[in-house]
């Protein structure tokens, strides 16, 4: 049985992930500036603080909903909220789940702050939510989110064909990945090593 959600902070070495709240908005916004950041993400340029405020409200209102766990990546070292992730996809009676609506400010990619996001989220997935699987999707044209979900160690399972029509009207391919429980303590292992055994 999976264990209930409820609202978490998950604290790592660089990042803590806290419960996303509309006090975040004014520091994502200043994050979220480089348009390069949602290119490939389904939801347009978050980059006022109207639109980031109507974002955050309705991942509140999904979460509300029991659908998803947002939460605000916090780097440790300034205090500041610089991107966002969340639990989506959540299906209790099948013991799954998807960690994904991921983004960063630019200055945050490429550094330690994704694989210790995903180190925490799927850490807790595993081991106190007891899930058999957590997923991962990405667009088929998005290489660098392809790569880096396969260094986390998920499998590619496959691609949903013109599932998603994005905001400037393109017709996606969605590519899907996951990770199984007994496939965790190998994933973990490789994930601590990466983060210097945190």
């Amino acid at each position: 049985m999976m264990a209930s959600l409820e609202l978490i902070t998950l604290t790592g070495q660089v990042i803590r992930l806290e419960p996303l709240s509309v006090m975040h908005v004014a520091e994502l916004t200043t994050a979220a500036q480089d348009e390069r950041i949602w290119r490939y993400l389904p939801y347009g340029v978050l980059d006022t603080e109207a639109k980031m405020h109507d974002f955050v409200q309705m991942l509140l209102a999904q979460q509300a909903r029991g659908t998803d766990v947002p939460f605000a990546v916090i780097h440790r070292e300034n205090g500041r909220a610089i991107g966002m992730t969340r639990y989506m996809e959540i299906r209790p009676q099948h013991r799954g789940l998807e960690i994904g609506g991921t983004w960063y400010g630019t200055a945050y990619q490429r550094t330690a702050v994704n694989t210790e996001a995903k180190f925490l989220l799927l850490q807790h997935a595993f081991e106190t939510l007891n899930c058999l699987r957590v997923q991962f999707k990405t667009d088929s044209r998005n290489t660098r989110s392809q790569q880096a979900i396969e260094r986390i160690g998920a499998v590619k399972e496959g691609a949903l064909r013109q599932h998603i029509i994005m905001p400037d009207g393109y017709v996606r391919d969605t590519v899907y990945y996951s990770i199984l429980d007994k496939e965790w303590p190998a994933v973990k292992l490789h994930l601590q090593q990466k983060l210097g055994g945190a």
